[in-house]
């Protein structure tokens, strides 16, 4: 019961390390859970399963690009729960035109992924420091990657959106202090999401990844949701401004 009494929205809630993070948040007491994600049927299908489970959770639609519907969730969460104690703003996409080099790399992919992968976690932010505020403390958690560490051959775009969530998570951190909002960024390495099934369709590309992790195994989404769960609790509550590297060792070497 780590998360006791918490509230908490996940972004993407629907599949991958925002569905695992919703069911761990379950498990671990959240009092209410709002899976947030454009995937409907897919987000109902995690608060069906948290429910039936003995959990609280309701779904929300969102467009984490849209500053509306951040507002709209927000209120619609502190209405029903009344509080918001974790924002996880995991939301994220990555496609396979936007794998290519600088000069490859067209405005339009720039521009979409800099709009979920980046203007998403800003939003998502600003809007939860008003009611955690009311609370007296919070705990927001932004999913980077460690393409936001380390460069790689491609995905130009991607590389830069989720290096500007490390920074940005740094500056957010520093001026909520005071307020006892904490802001932490996650560094996932390679690991078995929905994002990543189509590069992990390929075996050549995934027993390279798995080759580039001292592990020596992929990783899974429930290994970066319990990062999530830690960073949610009070047990992380002197961790702010922190990265937390969820990568097998491959950012290591």
């Amino acid at each position: 019961m780590r998360l006791k009494n918490k509230v908490a929205i996940v972004t993407g809630g629907a599949s991958g390390i925002g569905a695992a993070t919703c069911r761990l948040y379950a498990q671990e007491g959240a009092t209410g859970i709002v899976v947030a994600d454009i995937n409907e049927e897919g987000g109902r299908s995690v608060v069906d399963n948290i429910v039936q489970a003995g959990g609280e959770a309701i779904f929300v639609h969102l467009d984490v690009s849209e500053e509306s519907q951040w507002i709209d969730t927000v209120n619609t969460t502190v209405a029903r729960y009344d509080r918001l104690d974790i924002t996880v703003n995991n939301a994220g996409m990555s496609v396979a035109e936007s794998r290519v080099k600088v000069e490859d790399t067209t405005i339009e992919i720039w521009d979409r992924l800099h709009a979920v992968n980046s203007t998403g976690v800003f939003l998502g932010t600003k809007h939860s420091i008003s009611p955690m505020r009311e609370n007296g403390s919070g705990s927001i958690i932004n999913i980077s990657s460690i393409y936001g560490i380390v460069g790689s051959t491609g995905t130009t775009a991607y590389h830069s959106a989720k290096g500007s969530v490390r920074t940005f998570t740094k500056a957010a951190a520093i001026q909520y202090a005071p307020d006892l909002i904490r802001c932490n960024s996650v560094h996932p390495g390679f690991a078995d999401t929905g994002m990543t099934a189509a590069v992990h369709a390929d075996p050549e590309e995934w027993n390279k990844r798995v080759s580039q992790t001292p592990i020596g195994r992929m990783g899974t989404a429930e290994d970066i949701a319990w990062g999530c769960v830690f960073l949610g609790s009070d047990e992380s509550s002197f961790m702010t401004g922190a990265e937390l590297v969820i990568d097998g060792g491959m950012t290591a070497q």
